[in-house]
């Protein structure tokens, strides 16, 4: 059954943001959504199997369940496993092979902000002085493999260029590219697979 209705459970408000940005252009007509930011990943991982296990009693057959946490440091894998094996255990259904499928999990690779860096001309958009040529740099061409903290890099870019020198406004930021990212533009792969399981749930 197509989703009429998308919650999604994320780790942090600029994750919300950037969502409230973004979803509004990427659903199709009719579909509404809701978001639900948590205090961080750990707190999020904490209450997740009990949240789940409410909305497992009864969650109605035309919504959809999307939960989105950054990677950070932990092994892909792993990480996506541990929110697989919460969502069974909770009595969701995780197998896409079937129409009553209720439940996604999905990574950022490593940080919301590689999907920024996966979209320079959207990053532009909000912040025009920053140099065009900034994902042809190395280290930054692939998004989803920026070492050394991404959400770390993109404020070091933006600093340097005149934006935030108290330091980055993630909720700020994360509502300015939200609103003008495009998933047929992104180079992030991560962020690809996120935008393909709303449309998994959607269409």
């Amino acid at each position: 059954m197509v989703a009429q209705h998308l919650v999604l459970l994320v780790e942090e408000p600029s994750m919300e943001a950037f969502l409230h940005g973004l979803l509004p252009r990427l659903l199709p007509q009719g579909c509404d959504f809701e978001i639900h930011a948590f205090q961080g990943k750990a707190d999020l991982l904490r209450k997740l199997e009990d949240r789940l296990c409410g909305y497992a009693h009864w969650l109605p057959p035309d919504w959809r369940i999307i939960v989105v946490v950054d990677r950070d440091d932990d092994d892909c894998q792993a990480l996506k496993s541990r929110l697989d094996a919460v969502a069974e255990a909770s009595g969701l259904c995780i197998d896409r092979s079937r129409l009553d499928w209720q439940l996604i999990n999905r990574i950022a690779i490593e940080e919301l902000e590689a999907w920024y860096f996966g979209d320079w001309d959207a990053v532009r958009n909000g912040y025009p002085r920053v140099p065009a040529s900034v994902p042809q740099r190395q280290g930054f061409r692939d998004p989803d493999a920026i070492a050394g903290g991404t959400w770390e890099s993109f404020e070091r870019v933006l600093m340097r260029h005149g934006y935030y020198k108290a330091g980055l406004a993630k909720v700020e930021a994360a509502r300015k590219i939200g609103r003008s990212i495009d998933p047929l533009r992104s180079r992030s792969k991560s962020f690809a697979v996120f935008c393909a399981a709303v449309s998994a749930a959607t269409t």
